[in-house]
């Protein structure tokens, strides 16, 4: 059996490299793509159709990293596996530097998207057992801010980039991807996570019950959030006829919602509890994901890319706090119950995307994405209120009179 990972030196160290490697896997390899979408499709690298297909590439290459991420863990050390996979998001930018065929293109955004679900699935949980308890928060908090840092650099840059061409944008971020790869390095433990024990314990059914719900829970909730994360700066720019830098703009408004998401749900959390913050995340998430089907004002579309920003990250880490709420005492069920979640969530996106773009191919019709998207959400908060109900139940008939 690995041995436990060596204490690092500057647990601070390790969060910054994780928020790195989040900033590269997700808010670059995932986010930067949205803004890019209208530039592909007006400079004729590939049709309406075949842009949201790429999209869509990306969040199937996630859901087998999450897949993949765990059994990766156990057997290469987290020095290894996340600079690597770092790196290779790097090389995903470069290999589409130029307009190659499409399903060259196909290729590399679900390489891009692997690399982005081993480094969600493994970078917090590396680091974070090296920080002291009472600051694991905080330290979760500044890690899934790398998600918004990503959105909002991309919707900044992207716009400057273009001006050099797609060939420069692609290749730019690709270096920014190699210099976080190399600010990160140093900051990881050497050993791999331990092995699952065998022959775990179950939780309790009333726990066990809640678990699986909040899986479904996850997975809807990323259904609902995949019009906005593919689509909102297409429809901006192309749908609205309002350009490519208005749609950047808005997509930047998404990104500071990113930043600040994490750090509200968590004060909001600690003030109400995790349990009743998620449930009130879902339920503002309900009208904000079908705004931009409801009408076309400035202010409407900002708030929405504010909102669904912000909790595109925060319900990551709400969902991470109700697992460790669910699993107390119990690291390694958390780390299974983690993993469970993430692929959780990577087959709603990876469905949701493959799914909306095939109906924006064949109607073009923006708004039934956005609704769809919102009514995916609102699922969610009845399954939660339904699985809290029930759970509340069954763990009243467990105890003894």
């Amino acid at each position: 059996m690995p041995s436990p990972p060596a204490p690092l030196a500057n647990p601070w160290r390790g969060v910054f490299s994780a928020l790195c490697a989040v900033l590269v896997g997700i808010g670059l390899a995932r986010f930067s793509y949205t803004p890019l979408i209208p530039a592909l499709i007006s400079q004729g690298w590939f049709a309406p159709g075949q842009a949201a297909y790429l999209g869509a590439a990306n969040l199937a290459g996630y859901l087998a990293g999450a897949l993949l991420g765990r059994w990766l863990a156990s057997r290469v050390p987290p020095s290894l596996i996340l600079p690597g996979m770092m790196a290779l998001a790097a090389l995903s930018f470069a290999a589409c530097a130029a307009p190659w065929p499409f399903f060259w293109f196909f290729a590399w955004r679900v390489v891009s998207g692997l690399a982005g679900g081993v480094l969600m699935t493994l970078a917090a949980p590396a680091v974070l057992p090296q920080v002291a308890s009472t600051r694991r928060g905080l330290a979760a908090g500044l890690i899934f801010t790398g998600v918004g840092l990503g959105i909002a650099a991309s919707g900044t840059l992207i716009p400057l980039l273009l001006q050099g061409g797609l060939g420069t944008a692609w290749l730019s971020l690709g270096a920014l991807c190699l210099a976080l790869t190399l600010a990160a390095w140093g900051g990881w433990p050497d050993a791999p996570l331990p092995p699952r024990p065998a022959g775990e314990t179950p939780p309790p059914p009333a726990t066990g019950f809640a678990l699986k719900a909040l899986y479904v829970e996850y997975g809807l909730n990323a259904v609902g959030l995949v019009p906005h994360m593919v689509f909102l700066v297409d429809f901006i720019a192309r749908g609205l006829d309002r350009g490519l830098a208005v749609g950047a703009g808005y997509w930047v408004l998404f990104g500071l919602g990113a930043l600040a998401g994490p750090v509200a749900s968590g004060m909001a959390a600690d003030r109400i509890g995790v349990a009743r913050t998620l449930r009130l995340a879902y339920l503002i998430q309900i009208p904000a994901a079908a705004l931009p089907a409801l009408t076309s004002a400035p202010l409407a579309l900002g708030l929405s890319s504010v909102i669904i920003g912000a909790l595109v990250p925060g319900v990551v880490s709400l969902v991470l706090g109700r697992v460790q709420g669910l699993l107390p005492n119990d690291p390694a069920g958390q780390q299974k119950a983690w993993s469970i979640a993430t692929v959780a969530f990577a087959v709603g996106q990876a469905l949701a995307a493959y799914g909306l773009s095939y109906l924006f191919d064949r109607s073009g019709n923006y708004a039934l994405l956005f609704f769809l998207g919102s009514a995916a959400i609102f699922a969610a908060l009845g399954l939660d209120l339904v699985a809290g109900w029930l759970s509340n139940a069954r763990g009243n008939q467990a105890r003894p009179p």
